[in-house]
């Protein structure tokens, strides 16, 4: 087996160099995950844009890439061998299982978690990545690869889901009709939505939208929210605008969820939440749904195919970065095996 791989690497703020480095050692309860496909998240953008989000800041090189799937090719001490060889998409991130948070069920606010692609840990713009084999999931043969490595941001659609309690006969409003937008309508469809409203500013969006899980799209320049009354509202934009229009359409006991990113404060309408009882939550990665994402992929309920717009090499990954600023552009894919 082969001890060396490519790598992309962040090098600093809007540097990016491929290298060779040392396959990582495989953990006795790891596998080792020969990388297939890769999807571009805004987070990877915003990296390699700003040097950081948040509190989170790139202070040495970097790979970058969390939305991943691929073949595994070796398993740790503790992993069954008839392993190797499965198709696999990864959830992307290693909790320590043994705090409150954990303890609770909700790995994903662990405080001591590593996630691909959040400094320092590395992500997946590479040939070989380690993962807990408990977070390599076997796919069907009926699901690609670049499916397989976007039930990431399906996982997000599907948490936003179920903690704005989308199910038979809901009426939902979603802000934003990019990639995360199209899943959420998606998922809250599959779920059983009885209408999914989506709002946008570009035209092309809200058509692709309608004819991938919205039943309604509006322009929120022109098209009045206020009075949708809607069971609950995700905003997938992160655009402040948005997310205030979107409150003022929610009914009284109704559910925000804030998905997109971009802010770190908010004006909100407080006498209208307080009067209405409207619950608020942000949303933090996903804890156990990948088994629900790859029922929904390989059923058929979810399409993920068709967000993919651009295609990369791993040594194209600063094309696949920029590829957002493009028209017409949803999802960039790298795969480090070309």
């Amino acid at each position: 087996m082969t001890t060396q791989m490519k790598a992309s690497f962040l090098k600093k703020q809007g540097e990016i160099a491929v290298e060779s480095i040392a396959v990582p050692e495989v953990r006795a309860d790891e596998v080792l995950v020969q990388v297939a496909a890769v999807g571009v998240c805004g987070s990877d953008v915003h990296y390699y844009a700003h040097g950081k989000i948040g509190p989170y800041v790139v202070e040495k090189p970097l790979i970058l890439g969390h939305e991943l799937s691929g073949v595994i090719t070796a398993v740790g001490s503790d992993v069954d061998p008839a392993r190797v060889g499965q198709r696999v998409a990864v959830e992307p991130q290693r909790p320590c299982g043994d705090c409150f948070q954990c303890n609770a069920g909700r790995y994903n606010l662990c405080p001591d978690i590593e996630f691909y692609a959040t400094p320092p840990i590395d992500g997946a713009f590479c040939e070989y990545v380690t993962i807990q084999s408990k977070f390599a999931f076997e796919i069907p043969e009926s699901v690609s690869f670049e499916a397989a490595a976007l039930m990431e941001p399906l996982s997000v659609g599907i948490w936003a889901c179920e903690r704005a309690e989308v199910g038979k006969g809901s009426r939902v409003l979603i802000a934003g009709a990019g990639p995360i937008g199209v899943i959420v309508a998606q998922t809250a469809r599959a779920l059983g939505a009885a209408e999914v409203i989506i709002t946008d500013v570009a035209e092309d969006r809200r058509e692709f939208a309608l004819k991938h899980g919205a039943t309604k799209a509006l322009d929120p320049r022109v098209d009045e929210l206020a009075g949708l009354e809607v069971d609950a509202f995700i905003d997938a934009s992160g655009a402040p605008a948005a997310v205030q229009g979107g409150i003022l359409a929610v009914r009284p006991a109704g559910r925000v969820i804030l998905v997109g990113g971009g802010h770190d404060e908010y004006s909100l309408p407080i006498s209208f939440i307080q009067n209405r009882e409207i619950w608020i939550s942000g949303v933090f990665r996903y804890t156990n749904t990948w088994p629900t994402a790859i029922e929904m992929v390989s059923s058929g309920k979810v399409d993920l195919d068709i967000l993919v717009t651009g295609r990369f090499g791993l040594n194209e990954v600063e094309n696949a970065l920029n590829a957002g600023k493009t028209a017409g552009q949803l999802k960039a894919i790298v795969y480090p095996g070309k």
